[in-house]
């Protein structure tokens, strides 16, 4: 190919010295025979050669295609000029040689964007865009290599040595090229007498595919907003905080690159100091995972409000999931603690074990077993239970605080183990303790939730602020009677004001005249004092629960738990394990 003074000879490509026909003189008289070539002079020189610092005329091209004789050979590329064609095409091309990357052609593309260029120049003292795209080291690794190098998506601002109105973004590849002398140069100190190495640069121009693709990003930038905005409004606000534990929990979104997912957890008073403690996962990505994750934890409040067992809250959720998307399913844990007990009763539907932490800071995982994830249908889950006493820690999370592509979950919750062990401190400063351990970053490709609780042994002035004392009944008229001895003791002796005295002295006579009149032994009387409440609760051996109705004047019975819910602040009843039951009332307690 001919560039002027200088010929580049592309890589498995045969140098010609054709020019085009229109460059050409041609001959006054058509050469006899079927050929359309001159015959070469005596002496041996390119007969059309002109006088030395032109440009070499190429050979006579062939008839175009509309005069050919009929049966003449098509026409090729052999006789097109390259110099002309690369100045056609819309990329940019600059053709440089010698270690200093001396300018031979540049093509109207790359001028129009860049300006014009001097031939015979350095690249670093008259091509200096080059050296700000980062081209020129990569030129001079060519050069060495003598292999092919590309770089992506570079960027030139508007203006640059051109008349651009924004921005453009083109791809660069550089090709080893040999360049050859075709005529003696104007200038001695870029003489090219003998073939030199050079690079071709190609500049494909890839502006409105990067546009395209930063609209794509700003669009899902925008929905993985809206995601974790919907994601962060059906989480909890504000965390209920139970009187007997303390309670914290976190959620990080995954990175940038992932959709938000469905984690989430909850904390529900339940009444008579029991807490019902939270954790689930929805299999899936986007706004869809986190509206199914809005549903069932909607589900889970109403559910807990029933006061049912954990494996029957389970058993609700399971055909819940089912009916809100069948494609769906989610893991959850669902735990009860009750501090009269000093127990998490729970039941697991395929989520990870929870880690309970003793006081001697010994980890253990509650072992009982997991019933497949929510929304699979046909199992009955089953409830399990681990002592979480005072002085005791535990933890619930999902699986993207433990899970690694590259590693068993095993590895994930052992690591855990060890981290919360020496995880100690107020619930949140855990939370935060357990992310750092697990190496958890706001670039992370999971969504993580963590629940802490801790059951604090308390001691000294705390101490005197909880209180538990408990009567047992054994019917019979002097039952009532020696119920209300029983609490008017006992409230006097935490010294309560007169009015919340009789308040609770009523309320434990009315609860267990009701559990003497509609229940069945065993019978027991339990008073519990808090910091924020007096709670009052009866069992007894029936299944059988009350429910609050209005009493015609003429009846005798029936005005029990109308009076309860009268008088005090919340009141409530469940079923028990054994079969029994369970009636309670509570009292706020003035604040100071």
């Amino acid at each position: 190919m001919i560039f002027t003074r200088w010929s580049a000879k592309l890589p498995g490509t045969q140098r010609r010295a054709a020019a085009r026909s229109d460059r050409a003189t041609p001959p006054a008289t058509p050469p006899a025979g079927p050929t359309a070539h001159s015959a070469a002079p005596a002496d041996g020189t390119d007969a059309s050669a002109g006088p030395p610092g032109t440009v070499p005329a190429a050979r006579a091209e062939g008839p175009s295609s509309e005069d050919a004789a009929p049966g003449a050979a098509p026409p090729t590329v052999d006789a097109l000029s390259v110099h002309d064609i690369l100045g056609t095409i819309p990329a940019l091309v600059a053709v440089v040689y010698g270690p200093e990357h001396r300018i031979a052609y540049v093509n109207g593309a790359y001028a129009g964007v860049f300006g014009p260029r001097p031939a015979g120049r350095t690249a670093r003292e008259a091509l200096p865009e080059l050296e700000e795209l980062g081209l020129l080291r990569l030129m001079d690794q060519v050069l060495r290599s003598g292999r092919p190098r590309t770089v992506k998506s570079r960027k030139v601002p508007a203006g640059a040595g051109g008349d651009r109105s924004r921005d453009g973004y083109y791809t660069f590849t550089c090709t080893p090229i040999e360049v050859a002398a075709s005529g003696p140069a104007p200038d001695p100190e870029v003489a090219c007498v003998a073939p030199h190495k050079g690079v071709l640069v190609f500049g494909a121009e890839v502006t409105d595919q990067i546009e395209s693709a930063e609209r794509l990003r700003a669009s899902e930038a925008l929905q993985r907003a809206a995601a974790v905005t919907l994601q962060r409004s059906l989480l909890p606000q504000e965390l209920e905080q139970p009187d007997d534990l303390r309670v914290a929990a976190t959620y990080q979104p995954g990175g940038t690159d992932a959709a938000v997912g469905g984690d989430w957890y909850d904390v529900i008073t339940l009444g008579a100091g029991r807490t019902a403690l939270v954790i689930g996962d929805v299999m899936g990505r986007g706004v869809r995972a986190a509206a199914v994750m809005g549903q069932l934890r909607t589900a889970v409040r109403a559910y807990a409000r029933l006061d049912l067992p954990p494996h029957e809250v389970l058993q609700l959720l399971d055909g819940l999931a089912s009916e809100i998307d069948a494609s769906q399913i989610a893991t959850c844990v669902y735990a009860v603690h009750d501090p009269n007990e000093g127990r998490l009763v729970y039941a697991s539907a395929g989520h990870l074990p929870m880690l309970v932490r003793d006081p001697d800071g010994s980890v253990r995982r509650a072992a009982e077993p997991t019933g497949p994830p929510l929304g699979t249908g046909g199992w009955l889950h089953t409830s399990g239970s681990v002592a979480l006493g005072p002085g005791s820690s535990a933890v619930l999370y999902t699986d993207g605080l433990v899970e690694r592509r590259d590693k068993d979950i095993d590895h994930g919750v052992e690591a855990l183990e060890r981290a919360f062990a020496g995880a100690t401190g107020a619930p949140d400063i855990v939370c935060d303790r357990l992310l750092r351990s697990l190496g958890i970053t706001a670039t992370h490709d999971d969504d993580v939730a963590i629940l802490v609780i801790q059951n604090p042994a308390r001691t000294g002035h705390d101490a005197e602020l909880f209180h538990n004392a408990a009567l047992e009944l054994h019917g019979g008229t002097e039952a009532a009677p020696r119920a209300r001895a029983f609490a008017s003791g006992v409230l006097a002796s935490w010294r309560f004001s007169p009015e919340l005295h009789d308040l609770g002295v009523l309320a434990a006579s009315e609860l267990v005249a009701n559990s003497l009149q509609h229940g069945t032994p065993p019978m027991r009387l339990r008073l519990r004092r808090t910091d924020r409440r007096l709670i009052i609760e009866v069992t007894d051996g029936d299944d059988h629960l009350p429910r609050r109705r209005r009493a015609e004047p003429a009846d005798e019975a029936g005005r029990g738990i109308s009076i309860i819910a009268t008088i005090a602040s919340s009141w409530g009843s469940r079923r028990t394990p054994g079969g029994g039951k369970a009636v309670w009332c509570e009292f706020a307690l003035p604040r100071g």
